[in-house]
Parts: structure tokens; sequence; C-alpha cells
């Protein structure tokens, strides 16, 4: 299966325009933004988990990345409540579910094979910064290494940023409205930039916070082929 698979070309999606299609799992539906690959793919998501819904035990073995939208997601780690930020690297293993039901926005298999570093943040709890460069914007630091770097932004009120995106990068509404180019951001809508594109986005009037991920789509043919041999 291929959904918005040509890494080369820019992609907006507004989520909460679309169908939520059934899991193999009852009470797990999902709206897809990317996908490449059947059951086991490399795949951008929103997921939602029916109250008492829960997948069965598993391994991840190309790793996943989530924010909690709505509700609290559950797992033997822990309850994580809108605002976490989750990273379960290659080779993690656990057993989602929701007592009172939840909404992420979730990536699979878009980490390097030997990375094993897990990160479990409560968002609501951490400090936005001001940004060093740019003006009227707050950045909340979420994970970084020598690929990719992640980051909550918190726009304030027609705030713009301009940027060349090297290794593309994706952005994510979590809060408030944006534009970009001619596209206007809602609420859960998902951009994805290509490599070497630009961001060129001005928050609305009463600000907005993103989610925003860059410096990873370099590489994704190394990504795609470990899918594809799983």
């Amino acid at each position: 299966m291929k959904i918005n698979a040509d890494f080369d070309k820019r992609v907006v999606v507004h989520s909460e325009q679309m169908e939520w299609l059934d899991s193999p799992m009852p009470g797990v539906s999902r709206r897809p933004l990317d996908r490449v690959g059947g059951e086991v793919a490399r795949a951008t998501s929103i997921v939602r988990y029916a109250p008492n819904s829960q997948f069965s035990p598993h391994v991840h073995t190309g790793g996943e990345e989530f924010i909690v939208l709505e509700g609290v997601f559950q797992d033997e780690h822990g309850d994580f409540p809108v605002g976490s930020y989750i990273r379960n690297p290659p080779q993690s293993r656990h057993q989602p579910g929701s007592d009172e039901g939840c909404v992420i926005f979730v990536k699979l298999w878009q980490f390097e094979p030997e990375d094993r570093i897990h990160i479990r943040l409560n968002t609501r709890f951490m400090q936005a910064i001001p940004h060093r460069e740019l003006s009227g914007i707050a950045v909340t630091p979420l994970y970084h290494d020598e690929i990719e770097e992640v980051a909550n932004l918190d726009f304030d009120a027609n705030a713009n940023i301009q940027m060349t995106m090297g290794g593309g990068a994706e952005v994510f509404v979590l809060e408030g409205e944006l534009t970009e180019g001619a596209d206007k951001l809602v609420k859960h809508s998902w951009l994805r930039v290509p490599i070497g594109g630009s961001l060129n986005i001005k928050a609305g009037s009463e600000g907005a916070k993103v989610w925003i991920k860059q410096g990873h789509l370099q590489r994704v043919n190394d990504e795609i082929i470990r899918v594809q041999n799983a």
C-alpha cells in the first residue's frame, strides 16, 4: 500500500476531514497520512483508541514515535495524557491501549536501526523558550540527534517564519491556525516538505502551536527498504 509515498513532493492533509478506517484490532481506527507497506509499514497516521480498547503485545521492530492528542494513552510503562511525546526505539515492546479512549499522532518505522533511546515527555510541564533567531516564536525541544530535530513551536499572533529545509520537514498543527504558502492549516492538519523545500508559515490572529520534525527525510529510502524486507 502506498499513500503520499512520493517523498519528493510537498503534501498537505487535513486529517479532521478524513474518515476513520478500521484497523485489524477491534476498537482501534486510523487516518493514514503517509504509508509505504502493508500492515507492517513505514507510516504516519492519526490513531484512535475507543474506550477499553487495546492492541495485543508487540515489538516495534522499526521504532515508534507519537504524541497524545486526546484522552490518555496507556501501556505497561504508564499513563500518558494529552501533550505526551513518546519515542519507543527499535526492538522495544509494549501492549498499548486506553481505558477512557485516546487519539494519537504516530510515526512507525522511522528510526535508525541501532537507536535504543526511550523518550517519555509530558510537554504540558515543559517551559517553552524564545527562539534564538525567530521573533515571536517559542520552542520546546523534544529530541535531537545527528540526523533529525523534533520540537514544539509556539507562534505569537501573526508571527512568521521562513526556513529552507535541507533535510525536509513535517509540521503537524496542535492548536490554532496558520498559513503556509497558499494553504490554510488548521488543528490536526499535516504538512510534509521535501528535501530542499522551504517553509513560509504565518500564524493566525490567535497564534498557533505546532509539532515540527526536520532533517529526517534524508533517510527515507533506507527505511523503506527495511520495511519491505521485514
